[in-house]
C-alpha cells in the first residue's frame, strides 16, 4: 500500500473507533495516527488469533485497523484513568 492509502485507512479507522469508544477524538492527525497504530495492533491480533478479515481488499484492511484502533483507545483510556487516580499523593 502507498502512503495515501495508509493515511486514508488510518483516518477512517481512527474516526470510527473514536465514535464507538466515545469522546471527541484526537483531531485529524491524531485520528490518523490512532488508525495506523490500530492497523498494526489489529494485524497482530488477527494473526495471533488465527482470524481473517470478513471482507476482502481495502474494506478488510479498514475493518482490521478499526478493531485495532478500538483496542488502542480502550487501552489508552484505562492507562489514563489509572494514572489520574494516583495524583494527589497519599
Amino acid at each position: 500500500m502507498d502512503i495515501l492509502t495508509w493515511i486514508l485507512v488510518g483516518l477512517v479507522a481512527g474516526v470510527l473507533a473514536s465514535l464507538v469508544v466515545g469522546g471527541s477524538g484526537y483531531g485529524i492527525i491524531g485520528d490518523i495516527v490512532v488508525g495506523i497504530v490500530g492497523a498494526f495492533l489489529g494485524g497482530i491480533l488477527f494473526r495471533e488469533a488465527g482470524w481473517s478479515a470478513p471482507f476482502g481488499g481495502l474494506a478488510g484492511v479498514i475493518f482490521v485497523a478499526f478493531i485495532g484502533a478500538i483496542l488502542l483507545l480502550v487501552l489508552l483510556r484505562v492507562i489514563r484513568s489509572s494514572t489520574s487516580g494516583r495524583r494527589g499523593g497519599v
